[in-house]
């Protein structure tokens, strides 16, 4: 029952702050620096380009996306071969890097004192930080964008949504994916940009893959036990500092106060609390990590609410929401998930020498580079 916070991305709000206070121009000075400054209108476009990319930097925070694995083993190994691909791929956007620089640009991105901070001191500060891994990540993007067009690949708004309908059905619920993005400093949009690279991936090394029926048959008979799942049971909490806290919002609950509302305005657990204390589905074997509230929990009937449990974490209200029966699915039931497995995991073993193979094929000019090369030494 380990109580942890959302993780925020910092870098945004640093922009921010430095965007509040950034001082207005009038027209006439912006003209006068534009004349002044060959290099303003290319300042804007960067700008611009950093807006509209701004939802990449959460997605940055989750490059090990490790809240995946709470998908049920037996079903998640698609998600899990696209979302380590798209890992790989994924961009650590901190600043666009584009020529011509910030050099020499006298534009204040803050002001301290009176004193300006300008946008070429912010670029090269925040250069060594991530420029070059950002950039290889644009890199990487725009080649796999042109191996799409080449391959006449297209990605539709249906198909993304399959996608993430998929991740859906593997997690439980849209809440249980959802709060693992939370944990991960991730939105629904980041996933759905992710699942789209991950889509175009496969869509051109499919026709690369050969998986036989013999193939699906030989690994459901290897894997057989880890198709079946036990029973599930979808819980609530609220969870207290004391005893004598929960005891009283019990009360209110019994008195018929909203559960949901309670536990966004008293649950101590930051990560359940504004989802009306949703923990999604836990089973018997993998349960919540303390036997007194997994005891509890499957004791309850639904709907019902549990007397104050106290656990390591705290004083619990504990609400059984929904229940899932155990499950042992034939080999027909199956065959299509484990072919669309076994596919995926083939595509993620390809993936690492087609990349490579797109960067040794492509002409690439990396300015970056140029400039952290060491010079020649004199003869």
């Amino acid at each position: 029952m380990e109580n942890k916070d959302p993780q925020q991305p910092r870098d945004e709000e640093q922009k921010n702050a430095a965007t509040e206070e950034q001082p207005e121009a009038t027209e006439e000075q912006t003209i006068q620096q534009e004349e002044s400054d060959p290099n303003a209108t290319a300042h804007d476009e960067v700008n611009e380009e950093i807006d509209t990319v701004e939802g990449e930097q959460a997605a940055a925070s989750a490059l090990a996306v490790p809240a995946i694995e709470q998908a049920p083993a037996p079903s998640s190994g698609g998600s899990k071969a696209w979302i380590a691909i798209s890992a790989v791929l994924a961009i650590v956007l901190v600043i666009v890097l584009i020529k011509p620089p910030f050099t020499g640009s006298g534009k204040a991105v803050a002001t301290v004192n009176g004193v300006k901070i300008t946008q070429d001191k912010l670029y090269h500060a925040l250069l060594p930080q991530g420029g070059a891994s950002t950039l290889d990540g644009l890199i990487t993007k725009e080649l796999i964008d042109q191996a799409a067009d080449k391959a006449s690949v297209k990605i539709t708004d249906e198909d993304v949504t399959g996608e993430i309908d998929s991740l859906i059905k593997q997690f439980g619920s849209a809440e249980a994916l959802n709060s693992a993005l939370t944990q991960n400093g991730m939105t629904m949009e980041d996933l759905r940009e992710d699942a789209g690279m991950q889509l175009k991936i496969r869509k051109i090394l499919e026709p690369q893959t050969k998986v036989t029926d013999d193939d699906v048959k030989k690994f459901y008979d290897e894997n057989k036990a880890s198709y079946a799942t036990p029973e599930q049971v979808r819980v609530s909490h609220i969870m207290l500092g004391t005893k004598e806290e929960a005891a009283d919002v019990l009360k209110q609950l019994k008195d018929g106060g909203d559960f949901a509302k309670l536990a966004a305005e008293k649950s101590t657990d930051t990560q359940s609390g504004p989802n009306g204390g949703d923990l999604g589905f836990i089973s018997k074997s993998s349960g919540s990590g303390d036997e007194a509230f997994d005891k509890a929990a499957f004791a309850l009937d639904v709907n019902e609410l549990s007397d104050v449990i106290q656990t390591s974490a705290g004083f619990h209200i504990i609400k059984k929401t929904e229940v899932k029966a155990a499950t042992n699915p034939t080999f027909e039931e199956k065959k299509e998930d484990v072919r669309k497995q076994l596919i995926d995991q083939k595509i993620q073993e390809l993936s690492a020498t087609w990349m490579e193979e797109l960067h040794s094929k492509a002409k690439i000019e990396n300015t970056l580079e140029k400039e952290k090369a060491p010079a020649p030494a004199a003869k």
